[in-house]
């Protein structure tokens, strides 16, 4: 039999280059998966739909959307946040939020999938496409180094040395569907100042959803979601019309995009 081929789709450039790459060179797609934690930009599940609609339409699967449940309902990383009166794990300088919502509910979609559960059974590991981009390999690296019965990765992006701008060619060349921009919660911690200013000015609406979150947590060992730094402060300062002298934390979370 033939192994499946599963894509572990982020949203972002890199994801979707991957993909435009995969259906330039007539590679094997089975099923795509994208894992929701109920916090994209507005922009990020509208590229999710208009690329789920170009894919159906020229014949490959359409973006299966994941999310994490907890009692039978969809549980989201803001409502967890808000409930235990904390910031997203990157804060504190941990990955669990990616884990729980990103990983997790992809397993879990695949120990329910038919394909897989027939290579599994005999024998065989589901080939999933990661879309580590060719400046990523000590990603690629650590991720080998960890056994897996199930999966063989595959990091198409690396072994064709692409980066951001090869992606966007290939969005361009192969669907010509407007680029995406870059997929990540709303409120991650890994922003940088100057994209915590593009969400308050482009979504004003979530800026304060995020600053909820912010003024809710119980916070001892942070200052807020920037870490040592809150993000109250960067909106303050841009209102003022002042120089922002924050640099963030180089702890990006472990999301693909």
């Amino acid at each position: 039999m033939n192994r499946p081929h599963v894509v572990a789709f982020g949203g972002g450039v890199d994801s979707t280059g991957m993909v435009c790459g995969l259906v330039e060179r007539g590679l094997p797609i089975d099923l795509i998966l994208f894992a929701d934690t109920g916090a994209e930009r507005p922009e990020t599940y509208e590229h999710i739909e208009r690329f789920s609609g170009w894919l159906k339409s020229n014949g490959y699967p359409g973006i299966e959307v994941v999310r994490k449940e907890k009692d039978g309902e969809v549980y989201t990383l803001e409502q967890e946040c808000l409930q235990v009166k904390c910031l997203p794990s990157i804060a504190y300088g941990f990955k669990r939020c990616s884990d729980h919502y990103k990983i997790r509910p992809q397993h879990k979609f695949m120990r329910s999938w038919q394909p897989a559960l027939d290579a599994w059974e005999a024998g065989l590991k589901v080939v999933k496409y990661i879309g580590y981009d060719a400046g990523e390999q000590r990603r690629a690296d650590n991720a080998a180094k960890k056994t897996d019965n199930q999966y063989e990765n595959k990091y198409p992006l690396i072994e064709w040395h692409w980066d951001r701008e090869e992606c966007l060619e290939a969005i361009e060349r192969v669907c010509g569907l407007p680029a995406p921009g870059k997929s990540a919660c709303f409120f991650c911690p890994s922003s940088r100042p100057k994209e915590i200013v593009d969400l308050y000015e482009r979504h004003p609406d979530l800026m304060d959803r995020a600053l909820k979150m912010e003024e809710n947590a119980e916070l001892t060992v942070v200052k807020g979601l920037g870490r040592n730094y809150a993000w109250k402060e960067i909106v303050q300062m841009h209102k003022a019309q002042m120089t922002l002298p924050f640099t963030g934390f180089d702890l990006p979370c472990e999301c693909t995009e």
